[in-house]
């Protein structure tokens, strides 16, 4: 079995130094614990500059070695032709840096004709596939089963615990491979730049007392209307209608 794990840079919230994205850490993780368990063979690679500091940290969290698809072309071609013939795929959902679209695994997918899983949270591989469990909204939780070969694209919130050691630092290596891919055509549309705080609208000053602003927390004012109690559905549903019509929300 062949598990590759695809990583990118991202840069620290405060200095701006360049460090490892943390959802690309966390998919690393949880490669890792695979890998142990099913005995495979697990590759770390990365498409950019192999001379950008933040591809050591990765070495620290257990990758024996990050090789570095060094192409100013179309990552997501040159990631395709490497990764022919691998079983898993892992990806975090999007970067930390560079363009931030989150669409690459989306793209890969496509182009090595695979399924895709995202938002996994956990990962299980069974003798059918593997089994993903994916983060949903307001904490909801689902289970996704597909045949390998697959890519997974890892939630931030994964259940993953990265370990850094300086140790594996120095022992691992980042090894540059000469890689040939066509012009990213879309990359000349972006620019890349620093963010600026957006600025904040001030707000008026509360001159009420504390006692009506209590009163406005607790009370509601009304709004007009009326309430129909007495009468038939049909009398009642004339009154809705007549509402309606008296404020144009419908056109009969």
């Amino acid at each position: 079995m062949k598990i590759a794990v695809l990583v990118s840079t991202g840069r620290h919230p405060v200095s701006g130094a360049p460090r490892y994205s943390r959802n690309d850490a966390a998919a690393l993780a949880i490669a890792i614990d695979i890998a142990k368990a099913q005995r495979a063979q697990l590759d770390v690679l990365y498409a950019g500059d192999p001379a950008n500091p933040a591809l050591a940290e990765y070495l620290a969290l257990g990758a024996p070695k990050v090789e570095v698809l060094n192409t100013q072309g179309d990552a997501c071609a040159a990631l395709g032709s490497r990764l022919a013939g691998y079983d898993l795929v892992f990806t975090g959902t999007r970067a930390e840096g560079a363009f931030d679209s989150g669409t690459l695994p989306y793209k890969l997918a496509d182009a090595l004709n695979v399924p895709i899983v995202g938002a996994a949270v956990d990962v299980n591989v069974t003798k059918e596939g593997v089994e993903v469990r994916q983060f949903m909204p307001k904490g909801l939780r689902r289970r996704v089963r597909t045949t390998l070969p697959a890519l997974v694209a890892v939630h931030p919130l994964a259940n993953a615990a990265p370990r850094y050691a300086y140790a594996r630092m120095c022992e691992g290596r980042v090894a540059p491979v000469a890689a040939s891919a066509p012009a990213d055509k879309e990359s000349a549309a972006w620019s890349i730049g620093p963010i600026t705080a957006k600025p904040r609208k001030l707000a008026a000053p509360e001159k009420r007392s504390g006692h009506a602003r209590m009163l406005g927390a607790t009370t509601t004012e009304s709004r007009g209307g009326s309430v129909v109690i007495e009468g038939s559905s049909v009398e009642k549903a004339q009154v809705i209608l007549a509402y309606l019509r008296e404020h144009q929300l419908v056109d009969y």
